[in-house]
């Protein structure tokens, strides 16, 4: 099918060209950033097919690989005919702290809150300060840690391209230019940042930036609104077209949102009062899944199985563990269909937690929680959990989330934005 880019998208391409041909070696990122519907993936693959580069062989030499932050975000990019893969499972391997070191600081910490009433007030700050500082150490202890792997396939690639890079780091960026490989990535400025840092490389001057939106989504009512978001623009109640519409929070009950599309949010507060009343009015009373069709989505990825973080699984023959209290097993069905052999097993810390959260949960249950799947309701899930994403029909639940009014407009455009069809914000 013949493709006509604008003015704007052919000199990208031509941008693109030109840096890997004749400045990659000088300057090894090139950015590429666009709004939503400005057409970025159209633009890199005709890119692609201008340099001739093909796409990367698992163990290959040379090529084009394609990674991007969340692993929903690369079942997207694979799902229409790009292979790709999480910059973690690219370039890292995991390490994981060892039973006889977690016993250890466990050990540590027992015996100095032990001995605190014991000990002389000079000696009971100092001891303080180290409990807390073993506290900290034990809450993540038990998560596994990333360190680069010097095996990895990026060390053969001719170029690698990062989608969605709004949620990269600074020292994920830095282990990835420690390859040394030409780097083109491609953002939308107008996204959310990490969690709890500064986005890398969109936080930085754009070598090419698209803001005109491309002729098939320039009628489109969901990219009309998420640019008046970015613009900073109040968007009226009312509708925009049938399907696509802002109302009122107290005008919507639990049950009709469940007709309504994928909820997001923006706190995870939120998101457990939405999933606690969207499942009991969906007719489902009890406190972990019981494969009756209820709707969960996975939490963390599990390679070895196939499960992707922010993917939706349905579960069947859920039934207790005989030996572990803290966990269920049940068969497991990804979303596209794909049936995960033999029975797995769950945790069930984040279902008690919908019920009665536990800040501590974490590190109290690191060694029940070893191995297990974790997983979540999934009526209601956070706007971070959807980035990557995209969903036929969204229900944006609007509390006004973020520390500014920049932070807001950047959280909103990020929900509006991963609707394709049908959008419902609730203000």
């Amino acid at each position: 099918m013949s493709i006509t880019v604008s003015e704007a998208q052919a000199k990208a391409i031509s941008t693109i060209r030109d840096w890997y041909l004749n400045r990659r070696h000088q300057q090894q990122i090139l950015r590429v950033f666009g709004y939503a519907g400005t057409g970025k993936t159209t633009i890199t693959n005709l890119a692609m097919q201008a340099l001739g580069l093909e796409p990367m062989t698992p163990g290959g030499l040379g090529g084009v690989l394609f990674a991007a932050f969340t692993g929903k975000a690369v079942l997207v990019m694979t799902r229409k005919g790009t292979p790709a893969q999480t910059i973690h499972s690219l370039i890292y391997r995991v390490s994981e702290a060892t039973p006889e070191e977690i016993e250890r600081v466990t050990a540590e910490l027992a015996a100095l809150e032990r001995d605190l009433p014991r000990m002389a007030p000079a000696e009971r700050g100092f001891a303080q300060a180290q409990i807390a500082q073993l506290k900290l150490r034990l809450d993540h202890i038990h998560e596994p840690q990333f360190v680069l792997n010097p095996q990895s396939d990026l060390r053969d690639a001719d170029l690698l391209v990062l989608d969605e890079v709004s949620m990269v780091g600074r020292q994920m960026a830095e282990d990835l230019l420690a390859f040394g490989k030409p780097i083109l990535v491609l953002g939308d400025p107008g996204q959310l940042p990490p969690v709890g840092e500064e986005s890398f490389f969109t936080d930085a001057e754009p070598d090419v930036m698209l803001t005109e939106i491309h002729r098939q989504a320039a009628d489109s009512p969901i990219l009309r609104l998420a640019t008046m978001t970015r613009r900073g623009e109040s968007i009226p109640f009312g509708a925009f077209d049938e399907n696509v519409w802002k109302m009122s929070q107290r005008d919507v009950m639990p049950g009709q949102l469940l007709n309504g599309g994928q909820v997001i949010c923006g706190k995870n507060a939120t998101r457990r009062r939405l999933n606690m009343a969207m499942k009991q009015a969906a007719g489902f009373g009890t406190d972990y899944p019981t494969g009756a069709g209820e709707k969960i989505i996975c939490l963390r990825n599990r390679n070895d199985l196939g499960l992707i973080n922010g993917m939706f699984l349905t579960l069947t023959d859920v039934r207790a563990h005989p030996h572990n209290p803290r966990a269920f097993r049940a068969e497991v069905q990804t979303e596209d269909g794909l049936a995960i052999p033999g029975e797995q097993e769950f945790w069930r810390g984040e279902y008690d937690d919908h019920v009665l959260f536990d800040p501590n949960r974490n590190r109290h249950e690191w060694a029940t929680r070893r191995g297990l799947i974790e997983s979540s309701w999934g009526y209601a899930i956070t706007c971070h959990k959807a980035q990557g994403s995209s969903f036929g029909t969204v229900v944006v639940f609007d509390e006004g989330f973020g520390r500014s009014a920049e932070d807001y407009n950047r959280w909103l455009y990020t929900a509006i934005t991963r609707a394709e069809h049908g959008l419902l914000i609730l203000s």
